[in-house]
């Protein structure tokens, strides 16, 4: 009893080690493959330059529709389309953002409205600024101080986090909720220092929200060096500052998400890979989120060129308006459960370009540590972190269905300093940075769909 037991698990070790060295193997083909063929960085090229910022409702937009399209037929997809999904149109035109020193002078300052803020209507809006440096001590103060004013929340991107999303997060509120907080002690409009993790003057976009039946007034953002300025002429003296913006939303558009996928050999079960189509109206849209995008569309070229049987069907989902509405990714999942269509995996990468570091997954733990016994394999591949327990924003609602997700975990050090700025443009992205992100993915799939 005793010999055949342990015949039988030398045997299961020996089928272990089979497995393990197959697909040790297999992980470096598609890093070869990609490293060496892959199309990512050239396309990305293409797009920011060809193309440009895509922000949702644009013609700048449709045209990277049918660009992505494109791209997915000549990665090999078996099938491309078109989801319709209406989108909000946001438009920035004219703005300018002036103080008032003591001397009587005017000065303007580098600002961006931020996305989906009403604006001044073409016309001047000023009053004198009031400083705070949290939303508690905005809270505490009174109505009265706070009408006919301008409100400055000159709340700092912590330095702390080594997790530089955990900053972000931190900083969020006051871009989301800064026009909402002021109009509601009838302050005039709201400036807010960006969410930036650079010690530079570029100042960041992003969206922001307003609540019903509150007055929609203008928000818009500097950069830090004007935000540190700012604040040193207000300790010592009255500032007004004048603001003329033309931006604001425009009725909805019909718009699309773009889709491709590789048919699976075994059954119907979908695997979402996928990025966001659309940008922010500055820069070009590099890291956030083309790099993203050519990203996902490597995972199916590699698929095809290395000729990987595929048992489930391998689907590209470039997301349309995941800056300013999720309405693309709302519709997806709203679209796979009219459908019935049975989801086994979804990842998304939105963080960057830069080099992979690990993939959050937000899962139950069962599936958690299946993916996590193969770090083995993805450590040759500087991929290591397996922690985090978020997943991207597109596929939210397929998370809400109870499909297991997961994100692509970039370095963010980087990210930050040029996240939703005129500064994210091709030339901060590195080669082997992107394609390093297109081989984890990969094999992340490639793992999901030989194992699940």
């Amino acid at each position: 009893m005793k010999k055949l037991l342990g015949t039988s698990l030398l045997l299961l070790s020996l089928t272990v080690f089979g497995q393990v060295e197959e697909d040790s193997i297999q992980f470096n083909k598609i890093s070869v493959e990609i490293l060496n063929n892959g199309k990512g960085y050239t396309e990305l090229r293409d797009l920011t330059k060809n193309i440009g910022h895509r922000l949702s409702g644009s013609e700048s937009y449709e045209k990277a529709v049918k660009w992505a399209a494109q791209k997915l037929k000549e990665a090999g997809a078996d099938k491309v389309w078109l989801q319709e999904v209406m989108v909000p149109v946001w438009e920035r035109g004219k703005e300018s953002l002036q103080i008032k020193t003591s001397n009587g002078t005017w000065k303007s300052l580098k600002m961006l409205s931020l996305g989906n803020s009403e604006g001044t209507g073409g016309k001047d809006v000023s009053g004198d600024i009031i400083m705070v440096k949290s939303m508690a001590e905005y809270e505490s103060l009174p109505a009265e101080k706070v009408k006919d004013k301008i409100v400055f929340f000159n709340y700092p991107f912590s330095q702390s986090f080594v997790e530089t999303f955990k900053g972000y997060s931190d900083a969020a509120k006051y871009r989301v909720n800064a026009a909402t907080l002021t109009a509601k002690k009838g302050g005039k409009f709201a400036i807010i220092r960006s969410l930036s993790s650079a010690f530079d003057d570029v100042p960041h976009t992003g969206a922001m929200r307003y609540e019903d039946k509150i007055n929609k007034i203008p928000a818009v953002a500097i950069g830090n060096t004007t935000a540190d300025e700012l604040e040193k002429l207000l300790k010592s003296q009255t500032i007004s500052a004048k603001l003329n913006s033309n931006c604001g939303m425009k009725p909805d558009k019909l718009s699309h998400s773009v889709i491709g996928e590789i048919t699976g050999k075994k059954d119907k079960s979908v695997i979402v890979v996928g990025g966001h189509l659309d940008s922010w109206d500055v820069g070009e849209g590099a890291h956030d989120d083309g790099a993203g995008i050519v990203q996902s569309i490597e995972v199916l070229r590699t698929f095809k060129k290395l000729g990987i049987q595929n048992n489930h069907t391998i689907r590209v989902v470039c997301f349309a308006n995941e800056e300013n509405g999720v309405k693309g990714g709302i519709q997806y999942g709203k679209t796979a459960k009219e459908n019935n269509e049975k989801h086994l995996f979804a990842i998304e990468t939105d963080a960057g370009g830069f080099t992979p570091r690990g993939i959050s997954l937000e899962m139950d733990d069962t599936k958690r540590n299946e993916i996590k016994s193969w770090s083995g394999l993805f450590l040759p591949y500087g991929v290591y972190d397996f922690q985090g327990k978020y997943s991207g924003t597109d596929i939210y609602p397929l998370h809400d269905m109870g499909v297991p997700t997961a994100e692509l975990v970039p370095d963010s050090q980087r990210y930050f300093d040029i996240h939703h700025t005129e500064q994210d443009t091709f030339e901060k992205v590195n080669r082997r940075e992107l394609l390093l992100g297109a081989v984890a993915m990969t094999q992340l799939i490639y793992m999901i769909d030989k194992n699940w």
